[in-house]
């Protein structure tokens, strides 16, 4: 077996928070009724038809099993579940405000998602030397000023500070030093490690790979033959390798725009006119951001939730509603659409910005 020589920056102090089943615990915290309940943030089934997906859900609605799943998969679950539709906007409201406490601390923040960030606080605003001190400070302060719990995870890299902050849930604390990064990685399930899909799995599996340790023992060379870069990535963060620095702000790939509908669409007419729509959207944000694509993308949800995603490639670079609304029509054409079925979700995307100049989504 090749070695090779696997440099590790242990340097960093990372914190990773995860808001605690983040929106149902705003609703709950809105509406303290709710407290105790399997609340579930998603449209009721029973009003749709059977339509929708559980975006989140407390905790004690996962007590029954509810995790990512359909709304009527919820609901067969726990029939007692108190479905919200949910509030995106006010969501987003409380993110701001949670990242405004993280700013306290540092300006080196990178949002993974609308509820949770890596923070590195190797160096930070209030000169604590002390990692765990920072992020008890930040659990205390979200706490208290807006009424919400969240989990941390302490570590050298992010990758670690990940896992670690689902080690322990709700309100939890973890702290991976660097020396016990092996030994604790080495128990870890392969399907705990962030990055592996449910896909990976069973091919883990069926090569003997079912935790950390397995994975410390392999042979890189091979890891990387089988899984491509993503192998060689993998056996590095078995060992507690994960060199990727803290970004505070991330460049846009691609501007989409999606709509789902209660009123099913059936009449290609429709279809292209909903198309039109959703295109000026799109076309209004490639501006506010000063972008322009050469890859427009179609995604088409039927009702019965078969998704039809097409794309096409443009020689010239494009951002006006017209262009953009041509093309998704042109796309559109060229499906083999089942007019039987109806359509429940239209989608545009328009992306491969390349070298332009552009605005960066501050996260």
């Amino acid at each position: 077996m090749l070695t090779f020589p696997l440099i590790n920056d242990t340097s960093r102090k990372i914190i990773h928070i995860d808001m605690d089943a983040f929106f149902a615990s705003v609703e709950v915290r809105d509406n303290p009724s709710l407290k105790g309940k399997p609340v579930v943030i998603a449209r009721n089934p029973l009003q749709t038809g059977g339509r929708g997906v559980v975006s989140t859900c407390s905790y004690e609605a996962r007590a029954f099993g509810i995790h990512s799943a359909s709304a009527k998969e919820a609901y067969d679950l726990c029939p007692q579940a108190i479905f919200i539709s949910g509030n995106y906007e006010k969501y987003t409201k409380v993110s701001k405000q949670v990242r405004e406490i993280f700013k306290r601390y540092t300006d080196d923040i990178e949002a993974a998602s609308i509820d949770e960030a890596y923070l590195d606080v190797t160096e930070n605003k209030i000169g604590a030397q002390s990692a765990i001190k920072i992020a008890k400070l930040i659990q205390h302060d979200i706490f208290v000023e807006l009424g919400l719990t969240c989990s941390a995870g302490v570590s050298y890299n992010k990758f670690l500070a990940k896992i670690a902050s689902d080690y322990e849930k709700p309100h939890g604390l973890t702290l991976i030093m660097p020396e016990e990064a092996l030994e604790f990685l080495a128990k870890l399930p392969v399907e705990k490690f962030h990055g592996v899909g449910k896909a990976t799995v069973p091919k883990l599996h069926a090569l003997d790979f079912f935790n950390g340790g397995d994975l410390q023992k392999a042979d890189p060379v091979d890891l990387a033959e089988r899984f491509g870069v993503y192998g060689w990535e993998l056996y590095q963060k078995a060992n507690g390798i994960h060199n990727s620095k803290v970004k505070n702000y991330r460049e846009r790939k691609s501007v989409g725009k999606e709509r789902t509908y209660g009123k099913l669409l059936y009449l290609p007419d429709d279809i292209k006119a909903e198309l039109s729509k959703i295109s000026g959207k799109v076309s209004d944000s490639l501006k506010s951001h000063q972008l322009k694509g050469s890859i427009v993308i179609l995604k088409l949800r039927y009702s019965d939730f078969t998704t039809l995603t097409k794309r096409k490639s443009l020689a010239e670079k494009l951002e006006s509603p017209e262009e953009i609304a041509e093309v998704a029509q042109e796309i559109f054409e060229e499906l083999e659409y089942d007019e039987s079925l109806g359509v429940r979700l239209l989608g545009v995307t328009v992306t491969e910005f390349g070298a332009q100049k552009s605005t960066l989504d501050m996260q």
